[in-house]
């Protein structure tokens, strides 16, 4: 993934042809008509498709400010206009709602492209050429999830009609954004490698693509489906939970068997602004993401990953160059997320840390809730178990769990990894929890005072707040085209 650096020059093609919702101007001396020539140019164009995963506007930051609206963290930061994400009061125009569109839409613009050309480049070796395919059929289907989650529909754009220059589509349903999405990962679980050699580490596999269509089919309301694909990652020994919980958050072991997908830096190649928004802000960081009391105090006494994930009052956290105590001011909430923290020993951040995208631990854990939801207590207690005693072999194990009990293991587990909110509305859909009622519960700080700043209670609105209005500049340059989510009208 080291070859992100040379990238930089590749997204000069920004893959001409490209107006109105995708919204994206053509730069260079290259074209599709002069580019796509060998196996090298194949491989750079797929890896070009990785790089805009290090966008700040994607998942760089803002994707992650979506899980302001859940109970486990509230804003930091000086962006005042990420307030009216927390409390629900966001319209078509805000920024946050807006600037993640246009790269969701270049994920799928590059990803087209390589489904046009790749296959015709003679003389590629087969495997590759497979790879290829298989990963811009991943990256085509993870920007369309992530629309889905956001947005509810949205247009879909595919190889016929980048052909046929047709850009300017109407939305689709929900249930066809996820038939499209189920698509893609089929093929892509079929051309993907299921591993990689070590200069290849990072790049998406077989397991990837099961678990996204894991958590899909749990989207959707199709639990034998989310166990028959989540399975396929529980019985692989090459997506194996990582020995240690930590492993997921160190520069040395990030990618890991259990890092289905993460974003690929190394510090001084491939910058991602990640770790910048979550560290504090006199440790080199911009404290953008603090946790709440109601998730600390979810942590079982003796469970060790409170500690690997949260900073709290009093902590004596290395930052490199020497040891430092954290104090309760430096935050909102007198905590932040240990987890997504780096320091290299010369000083300053180290960007070599990934981002952690998706882990089998949340694959195990979906497999768990689906069989118990299908089945009942008990039915998820070996994948519960198996993330728990992972964590610490000293937790009480879990005998006969229900959803109680998965649902505090996947707060502990995933906590800040933009899981919460989106398990929430979820669970909230089949009536298994209220989220109207938790959200109308104020967001805490250390010694139990309501956090100053986004701490206040909230009002949720069903089903209007289940989904963000579609970008009003986007429905404006479809002139009609684009009609806004009737709940935003």
């Amino acid at each position: 993934m080291q070859r992100i650096k040379h990238i930089l020059v590749l997204t000069a093609l920004l893959f001409a042809g490209c107006k109105s919702v995708l919204d994206v101007q053509p730069k260079g001396v290259y074209s599709t008509g002069n580019y796509w020539r060998n196996q090298s140019d194949a491989i750079d164009g797929v890896t070009g498709i990785y790089n805009v995963l290090l966008e700040e506007d994607y998942t760089g930051f803002n994707e992650f400010v979506f899980d302001n609206c859940s109970d486990d963290q509230v804003r930091g930061g000086d962006h005042d206009y990420d307030a009216v994400i927390e409390d629900f009061t966001y319209d078509a125009s805000t920024y946050s709602v807006r600037v993640g569109w246009r790269w969701k839409y270049e994920t799928i613009n590059r990803a087209n492209n390589v489904l046009i050309y790749v296959p015709k480049i003679a003389g590629m070796d087969d495997a590759i050429k497979n790879r290829c395919l298989g990963e811009a059929h991943f990256f085509r289907a993870f920007a369309y999830w992530r629309l889905l989650l956001i947005y509810g529909e949205a247009p879909m754009v595919t190889e016929d009609d980048v052909i046929k220059s047709f850009y300017n589509k109407p939305k689709v349903t929900a249930d066809q954004l996820r038939a499209q999405i189920e698509s893609d990962l089929l093929a892509a679980a079929d051309q993907l490698p299921e591993t990689y050699d070590d200069a290849n580490k990072g790049r998406v596999s077989k397991g990837t693509a099961w678990g996204l269509l894991c958590k899909l089919y749990m989207n959707w309301e199709k639990l034998d489906k989310a166990i028959e694909f989540g399975s396929k990652v529980v019985s692989n020994a090459n997506y194996k939970l990582a020995p240690n919980y930590a492993d997921n958050f160190s520069v040395a072991t990030g990618n890991n068997s259990e890092m289905l997908l993460a974003v690929q830096t190394v510090d001084g190649n491939g910058y991602s602004d990640f770790i910048t928004y979550h560290a504090p802000r006199n440790w080199n960081g911009w404290s953008f993401f603090y946790p709440t009391k109601g998730l600390v105090d979810e942590f079982e006494t003796g469970d060790p990953r409170k500690n690997i994930c949260i900073m709290q009052p009093g902590d004596q956290v290395n930052i490199g160059t020497g040891i430092a105590t954290y104090e309760a001011s430096t935050s909102w909430s007198g905590y932040h997320y240990k987890k997504f923290c780096a320091w290299k020993p010369s000083g300053g951040l180290d960007y070599s840390l990934k981002t952690p995208l998706m882990r089998s631990a949340d694959i195990y854990l979906l497999v768990a809730e689906a069989k118990i939801r299908l089945n009942g207590p008990g039915a998820g207690d070996a994948e519960i178990r198996a993330v728990r005693q992972r964590a610490s072999a000293t937790l009480p194990v879990v005998t006969n769990g229900g959803m109680k009990e998965l649902m505090h293991e996947r707060r502990v587990e995933l906590c800040g990894e933009n899981e919460r909110h989106q398990d929430l509305l979820r669970w909230d859909k089949v009536k298994l929890v209220d989220i109207a009622a938790i959200y109308n519960q104020p967001k805490r700080a250390y010694d139990g005072t309501v956090i100053t700043r986004g701490g206040a209670a909230r009002k949720f609105a069903k089903p209007k707040n289940y989904y963000f209005p579609m970008p009003q500049q986007e429905i404006d340059r479809s002139k009609g085209t684009l009609v806004q989510n009737p709940n935003f009208q």
